[in-house]
């Protein structure tokens, strides 16, 4: 059976879908066969993030529906072997997934994956509520700013309250932190919350600190996960996350502001 794994947040533009690539990739790059489902109806960006857009025929929807099987509307990625993409369809609405469709397809999907990750909508409606009712564990993603991790806050209520888990009273949703968009140097300066901030409000198990880079605009624009580029701060932030779901121990990195050195400081960059 496979392990779902639903990647939320209660705010958008905190980098979901590019973790979901990401983690996606990195579980896929350990041998674990994986899919990531694309659960943003109407908007569809995780093949944009995989650079597997043009390759979309048949959908999420489509496959709800009965107008394709699952063989038909998944995409093997051409990097990772044991990865495929299940994309959303850009032209339906939320309301076109049922929780009897959603259900008859992880089932399906658990017959011969490892993982699936649900790549969730921001938020807390009817999508969101889809994407993290069958889950086993959550990856709850939030920047370091107040908003973003109240609003974490109020998915947490939810994952406890209204999974199919909480529902069943049976063993509750694994819960894990990850923190992206993380910038030492404004932190010091009292402009974001520090990591212990976030893990004293949400008071969850940290699986990572994401760096602030540019490495994850580059990677997102060429559609290519950033977790394979590894000389990047945020690739290797990443894979230490991954090694941490798979209960790895890892230290963290990139937390502390980095001293220049002589040359960088004489040429005043």
């Amino acid at each position: 059976m496979a392990k779902i794994i639903v990647v939320t947040s209660g705010k958008g533009g905190v980098g979901k879908t590019t973790s979901s690539a990401a983690i996606g990739t990195g579980l896929a790059l350990k041998g674990h066969k994986t899919v990531i489902i694309d659960f943003d109806v109407g908007l569809r960006n995780l093949d944009l993030i995989m650079g597997c857009e043009r390759r979309v025929v048949y959908d999420f929807v489509n496959v709800i529906n009965k107008e394709a099987t699952l063989s038909q509307a998944l995409i093997k990625d051409k990097r990772t072997k044991d990865l495929f993409i299940l994309p959303a369809s850009q032209t339906r609405d939320k309301d076109a997934l049922t929780i009897e469709g959603v259900q008859e397809v992880l089932e399906e999907l658990s017959k011969e994956f490892d993982y699936i990750l649900c790549d969730s909508p921001a938020g807390i409606e009817k999508g969101a509520q889809m994407a993290l009712y069958f889950a086993d564990a959550a990856i709850v993603v939030t920047n370091p700013e107040v908003s973003s991790v109240r609003d974490s806050d109020r998915i947490l209520g939810i994952l406890q309250s209204k999974s199919k888990r909480a529902e069943e009273n049976k063993e509750p949703i694994e819960e894990y932190l990850l923190l992206t968009r993380y910038h030492p140097g404004r932190v010091a300066l009292g402009e974001m919350l520090s990591v212990s901030d976030v893990e004293d409000i949400l008071a969850i198990p940290l699986l990572g600190v994401i760096p602030e880079s540019e490495a994850v605009l580059k990677a997102s624009n060429q559609g290519t996960p950033v977790i394979l580029d590894t000389a990047s701060e945020a690739g290797i932030a990443y894979s230490d996350a991954v090694d941490r779901l798979m209960g790895e121990e890892r230290p963290l990195r990139f937390l502390d502001v980095q001293k220049k050195g002589f040359i960088k400081r004489l040429l005043g960059g």
